[in-house]
């Protein structure tokens, strides 16, 4: 079983197209286990049948976490983009986030801020690497651009955060241009 593919369509399942699975996601966006297991079987795509340890392998594997499973649940942590609004705690975030991105977006941004886009929520980084990574994949001709996240201001300001299970990964709803520098 090659997990990454697994784990590139269980994400595009819980992230993009549940109901292309038949799915329906709560209102946190957990999907039965069971359920996935027999959609991700039904498409024929795997040598043998995906199995709950399979999925366990995908959420425990090193590196990003991306996928968290709960009392017989899945979902996966962020980057949601169906149009139902999956819901997470708010909690104080660290002092200082960082958001990567290209570099052609920033006068936009440094302008109106961030904004979810296709997404439900901005994504955030809790390290320089993480949002490196992130912008990268915006453009891949120039270095991206590293926002730096006054995210303690925004914070004491009213502006919500939320942790996704993954301690790299913080989310929020928008985020003021005031809140922003250029991270050199």
């Amino acid at each position: 079983m090659d997990l990454t593919d697994l784990s590139r369509e269980v994400s595009y399942a819980l992230r993009h197209a549940p109901w292309e699975y038949e799915l329906e996601p709560d209102a946190e966006g957990f999907v039965p286990v069971g359920q996935l297991l027999a959609a991700l079987n039904e498409t024929g795509h795997y040598s043998r049948p995906v199995t709950t340890g399979d999925l366990e392998a995908v959420v425990n594997a090193p590196g990003k976490r991306r996928h968290e499973i709960r009392d017989g649940h899945i979902r996966a942590l962020y980057g949601h983009s169906f149009p139902m609004r999956v819901a997470f705690e708010p909690a104080c975030p660290p002092a200082v986030l960082y958001h990567g991105t290209a570099r052609r977006f920033l006068p936009s941004i440094m302008e109106e801020g961030l904004r979810p886009m296709s997404r439900q929520y901005v994504h955030l980084s809790a390290d320089t690497d993480m949002a490196r990574q992130v912008g990268s994949r915006h453009d891949r001709r120039d270095p991206p651009a590293i926002l730096r996240v006054d995210a303690a201001a925004a914070h004491a300001d009213g502006v919500a955060f939320y942790p996704t299970g993954n301690e790299r990964v913080w989310l929020c709803n928008a985020l003021p241009a005031k809140y922003l520098s250029v991270f050199k």
